[in-house]
């Protein structure tokens, strides 16, 4: 399934769980690539993306939390953290 940014860099995702509707934030967002509700262990597709380096006010962002590997897309089909350098 195609996600709304289709570039190679990770961008700011915005998710919402279609079955719990539990909204989230991400600033490990990729490409074609979703990430699991917490709640309902769905994988979930970004509804709106947006590159990194264009915040529009909304981002809040905490660098001191960690990013849930066994949720995420990418870093399952990486085998390790997808944030890291290639």
């Amino acid at each position: 399934m195609s996600t709304p940014y289709q570039e190679e860099e990770r961008c700011f995702g915005e998710y919402r769980c279609s079955q719990c509707g539990r909204s989230w934030m991400s600033a490990n967002s990729w490409a074609n690539y979703g990430q699991k509700c917490t709640r309902c262990n769905i994988n979930v597709m970004p509804h709106k993306q947006r590159p990194l380096l264009k915040p529009d006010g909304l981002d809040k962002s905490d660098p001191n939390k960690a990013h849930p590997r066994e949720l995420c897309g990418k870093c399952k089909a990486l085998g390790r953290f997808c944030g890291e350098s290639f």
